[in-house]
């Protein structure tokens, strides 16, 4: 998997997951709306880390920084 997130675009879904946990353990979220948006949560980490969208892939889409290579 080439990588085609940006450290900003990391950095997004990181702070995303953490208020949408904040929310759902302070019951702010509840219900099945709240399960659904802590999976999202879950998934926004997950490629967080392994700096790799895979929604971005099929549309060309990429937030990572373009480095010369000479």
């Amino acid at each position: 998997m080439k990588k085609n997130m940006g450290s900003i675009d990391k950095v997004v879904r990181i702070l995303i997951a953490v208020v949408i946990g904040i929310l759902f353990y302070t019951n702010v979220i509840v219900g099945t709306l709240g399960i659904i948006l802590l999976v999202v949560a879950g998934i926004f980490v997950a490629t967080s880390f392994i700096s790799f969208c895979p929604l971005y892939a099929p549309f060309g889409i990429s937030t990572c920084a373009i480095k010369d290579k000479k």
